[in-house]
């Protein structure tokens, strides 16, 4: 066992008493020892039960015959952390995430792990860590939050943040904007639509590394609980069997796992956190490839922001083995892929497709092509992201005169003070990886427009990155971002964008003689003064269209 090196023969009788003091019998070193990382905070909706999952998941190591031994993660909620200072650390938090797992993971030297995140950055940073060290490991998310109900209907986050720019144009009062405070959230759980946490927690579940339900049970019921125990058994499994993640989390299990994204409409920030994993698994990442799967793959779910169902709906229709067993059907995965207990083909033998509105047919889909895009052209050579299943119709293809902003706050502000009309096209600049630094979502931006109800009419564009809970024509990742010279930095007002999701193409229509003259006049903004964190983050972090891994 790896933990011997810590526990056993003559040299660790010093451990041996420290394991003492833990409290530890030899009965319990005798055994596999596993590490339980777990993200349980106060401050992250979603986590502030996940010492019950973790209890839950201790319970299942020693019915196994193991040793849990448990330690802590920290978590930002980009909820909370959004449209102030606190976001410039979310992403990076997520490199802070796996590194601290690594540390603890090397220090004391584990059998196995079991990972227990919930939402945004904790997710991706755990599967980096798990990839990293390659110890067997598998994931217990939290679960997805219930909708809440407000003003006589179903509503989520997107609604609280959608508020402002309504109550702001006089389409809401502050009344009825109250009660969405009151019941847009209702409990634990990572929020109920398909923003990056549960995209993230499904994607796990896709990846193979977590088990069926781990992206889709709700967080208050008793399944979820069942399953923690199933997870904690489960390992030691894995343990004995001495599978890994590298073992399952391959090529094959990435472009399955591309092919369900574009049938669910992920966030977009799966694009940026898929390429980070794939980094860590030595799994060369296509961003161009994308747009082949996308082409291919129906989108066959629609889940709050973009449609009107939740977690729970798509729980309740099956789950996601019932989102593969139908995409197996159509031919679009491969379904000998592995997985922490098995294959997909065995999953999908258990699946059942419970309601056909939630998980539609190829001939019912929304579209036929998938929820995500990455789009080119001289304003993103490197790419960019748009979750184009929410996307109304009448803005999938769109050409406006540019209304720039040097950042997110500049932004919000000209949104309220009225100048950015229709048919606009809102440039947010400066707030990619290296620029912002630490790319901040644009979700107060992005709520504010289909607050105002300007989503049929405007788009927006960023090297900045968005929510899960952002919908309408919002294209991030723009690469390379203007901090690192990209012609994002040297856009005017006034300047005619031409976009074509359907086509994959983003253009800024100014002659090459006049870009160039621009370039050579105009210094990109300085970047903005930052310390401790940040200020390493900013030397070290790579481009979007990577991953914004650290180099």
């Amino acid at each position: 066992m790896r933990s011997d090196l810590m526990k056993s023969g003559v040299d660790r009788i010093p451990h041996r008493a420290l394991f003492r003091a833990l409290g530890l019998t030899q009965e319990e070193l005798d055994r596999p020892i596993i590490g339980v990382v777990c993200a349980k905070n106060e401050i992250i909706p979603g986590h502030m039960h996940l010492d019950q999952i973790a209890e839950a998941v201790k319970a299942g190591i020693r019915m196994a015959g193991g040793t849990p031994v448990e330690f802590p993660a920290i978590g930002v909620c980009d909820g909370i952390a959004m449209n102030h200072e606190g976001m410039f650390y979310s992403l990076p938090s997520r490199e802070h995430i796996a590194d601290s797992v690594e540390i603890m993971a090397n220090a004391h030297p584990f059998d196995g792990l079991v990972f227990i995140p919930n939402c945004d950055k904790i997710v991706p940073g755990m599967l980096m860590a798990a990839l990293r060290l390659n110890l067997p490991a598998i994931f217990c998310s939290g679960g997805p939050m219930l909708p809440g109900r407000a003003n006589g209907k179903k509503v989520a986050l997107t609604d609280a943040f959608e508020a402002p720019g309504a109550v702001r144009t006089g389409k809401m009062t502050e009344e009825e904007a109250e009660d969405i405070v009151e019941h847009a959230c209702p409990g634990c759980g990572s929020c109920a639509g398909m923003f990056t946490a549960n995209s993230m927690n499904c994607m796990t579940e896709l990846l193979g590394m977590g088990l069926p339900g781990n992206g889709t049970i709700p967080a208050v019921e008793s399944q979820r609980i069942i399953l923690a125990k199933h997870a904690g058994m489960k390992v030691m499994d894995l343990v004995r069997e001495n599978i890994r993640p590298r073992d399952i989390i391959t090529e094959k299990v990435i472009k399955n796992g591309l092919a369900a994204d574009m049938a669910l409409g992920c966030s977009t920030n799966t694009m940026l956190h898929l390429p980070a994993i794939c980094h860590e698994a030595g799994i060369p990442f296509d961003l161009r490839g994308v747009n082949t799967i996308s082409d291919a793959v129906p989108h066959l779910v629609k889940l709050n922001p973009a449609g009107v169902h939740c977690l729970v709906d798509l729980n309740n229709a099956g789950g996601l083995s019932a989102v593969m067993k139908r995409l197996d059907e159509l031919g679009l995965i491969d379904p000998t892929a592995r997985t922490v207990d098995g294959t997909w083909a065995d999953r999908i033998a258990r699946a059942e497709i419970k309601d056909a509105d939630v998980i539609r047919d190829r001939v019912h889909a929304y579209s036929q092509t998938g929820g995500l895009a990455i789009l080119y052209g001289n304003l993103a050579p490197d790419g960019a992201v748009v979750k184009k299943g929410a996307v109304l119709p009448e803005m999938l293809v769109h050409t406006g005169p540019a209304k720039c902003f040097d950042s997110e706050e500049d932004c919000c502000a000209g949104l309220y003070a009225g100048k950015v009309v229709s048919g606009d096209v809102v440039v947010v600049r400066y707030e990619g990886p290296k620029g912002g630094p630490g790319m901040r979502e644009m979700l107060t931006p992005t709520g504010a427009i289909a607050g105002m109800g300007l989503d049929s009419t405007c788009a927006l564009i960023t090297d900045g990155r968005f929510s899960g809970v952002s919908r309408g024509a919002s294209i991030g990742h723009i690469s390379p971002e203007a901090a690192a010279g990209g012609l994002l930095a040297y856009v005017r007002d006034g300047d005619q964008i031409a976009i074509d999701i359907p086509n994959h193409k983003i253009e800024l229509l100014v002659p090459e003689e006049e870009i160039a003259r621009r370039r050579a006049e105009t210094v990109p903004q300085p970047p903005k003064q930052v310390s401790g964190y940040l200020k390493r983050y900013r030397a070290m972090v790579s481009s979007a269209n990577l991953g914004a891994v650290l180099d």
